[in-house]
């Protein structure tokens, strides 16, 4: 176990990044270090998201509407619930949901989305920490394979390259979290027990403005 000063500002973390990036895994690995909360993103519950992989137009609408209120309604339950956790790591932050409306959504779905989304993202609380994984679209889709789920294998590098840029786009402007931005294209995780833990010691750091970390292990 590796525990964080008593006097860390650290007591949410969110590991953020696109589709294959690692971000799941991250936040299981830091939550197991600190013996923390694990709050993770119940995608492959969504019922529309197989159709949306097939015709992403036709159901984008459903898919995102499922995401935006059950992404809302766990975030509720589980803070109210683990009021007495020392702390909680997450593999997505909220706000993010609109990152993919704005790629999927007609003009006049976004426009719905948003009058709710807004409404809902003042109620759920700001992390002190946004890991943001980054990757290049190669190895998110060699990532992506490697983990084989059923439903991403229809999944085509132009829709992929799209949302990293929409995730750059966000996170550039993000600016309601610190930020660490982390150049995952040389980093083995999963297999390296040194990358994983010279990055647990960037991000045990304390949370200032927007940090880059681009190892070149």
């Amino acid at each position: 176990m590796d525990e964080l000063s008593k006097s860390s500002d650290l007591n949410y973390i969110v590991v953020e990044g696109p589709i294959g990036v690692g971000k799941t895994y991250l936040a299981e690995r830091l939550a197991e270090r600190f013996s923390w909360g694990l709050l993770l993103e119940e995608a492959e519950t969504n019922p529309f998201l197989k159709d949306f992989y097939r015709d992403r137009e036709r159901y984008a609408f459903q898919t995102q509407l499922y995401f935006l209120v059950s992404r809302f309604r766990q975030q509720q339950e589980f803070f109210y619930r683990d009021l007495f956790i020392p702390g909680t790591v997450s593999d997505y932050v909220f706000a993010k949901d609109r990152i993919f409306a704005t790629i999927n959504l007609s003009e006049k779905e976004l426009a719905l989305y948003d009058r709710i989304q807004t409404a809902l993202v003042e109620k759920i609380p700001l992390p002190d920490l946004i890991v943001y994984l980054t990757a290049e679209v190669k190895v998110l889709l060699e990532r992506i394979k490697k983990r084989g789920r059923s439903f991403e294998k229809e999944m085509e590098p132009e829709y992929l390259e799209k949302l990293s840029e929409a995730y750059s786009q966000f996170f550039f402007h993000y600016d309601r979290s610190p930020l660490l931005v982390v150049n995952t294209n040389n980093l083995d995780l999963v297999n390296n027990h040194d990358h994983l833990d010279d990055l647990i010691e960037q991000i045990k750091k304390p949370p200032l403005g927007k940090r880059y970390y681009n190892p070149s292990w």
